[in-house]
């Protein structure tokens, strides 16, 4: 399930009233978007899953059924920003289990809880996996509707992260292989004549390394460098440089 390639486009800014927004605008501007959410509902009641999704569509925003967690992970969904509204208990793989699926595989979406049958245990368990919100049928609209708002904006803020953690990513693949030792250095706090030192070369070509290194990043400053460190993905950090 393609939950996590890269985007096209910066995400559009949703914020905490995001249903009330999608509401008010036209259906020709909601058309427009380039990435516009996607709620999706894993519910093995079909009644209430068509109740979610006219609700949901009557304040602009798109939504579309499962009736399994298996149909769910089966599916070919596009990539975009929203979150899941997840019934607990089904048949097969339960809500719970579906968290730690797709948290383990990388695919951490946010996701609102809806259940007739929850407890103190699985609220715990469920907000500790990082759920939105663990709510029980039957819920306020407004309530459900204010946590799929928080959810997409999760959503997009996430996925803003991993899109700046691929272009660093990008960016970090273009340096020469002593450029990336001296940033290595840089981010460890290294100073200057400390990474001359290390990797036996003057001050000067230290210097002039960390400088490409920066212009090739993008960053600056130093503490850009470092921060664009940080958000390489740990297999590229860990990676050694010959």
């Amino acid at each position: 399930m393609p939950m996590s390639a890269p985007a096209d486009t910066a995400p559009i800014p949703w914020h905490m009233d995001a249903a009330a927004s999608a509401a008010r605008m036209s259906p020709r501007l909601r058309e427009a978007e380039p990435e516009r959410p996607l709620i999706l509902i894993v519910d093995d009641d079909t009644e209430i899953r068509r109740a979610l999704q006219n609700l949901l569509r009557s304040v602009g925003l798109d939504a579309v059924c499962f009736g399994s967690t298996r149909e769910l992970l089966g599916a070919n969904l596009q990539d975009r920003p929203g979150c899941m509204i997840l019934d607990v208990r089904m048949p097969g793989l339960s809500g719970l289990d579906l968290q730690r699926h797709l948290a383990s595989g990388g695919n951490a979406k946010p996701i609102v809880f809806l259940t007739g049958h929850g407890d103190i245990q699985m609220t715990v368990q469920a907000m500790k996996a990082g759920a939105v919100d663990f709510l029980t049928k039957p819920v306020r609209d407004q309530a459900l509707l204010d946590a799929v708002a928080i959810g997409i904006e999760r959503d997009i803020a996430q996925r803003a992260v991993q899109q700046a953690a691929r272009e660093h990513a990008r960016r970090f693949e273009t340096l020469t292989p002593r450029e990336r030792q001296v940033m290595r250095g840089v981010a460890r706090g290294r100073l200057n004549k400390q990474i001359a030192f290390d990797l036996g070369i003057s001050v000067v070509t230290v210097k002039l390394h960390r400088s490409n290194a920066m212009r090739k990043m993008r960053a600056g400053s130093v503490g850009d460098l470092i921060r664009a460190w940080e958000s390489l993905p740990g297999p590229v950090r860990d990676r050694e440089t010959p």
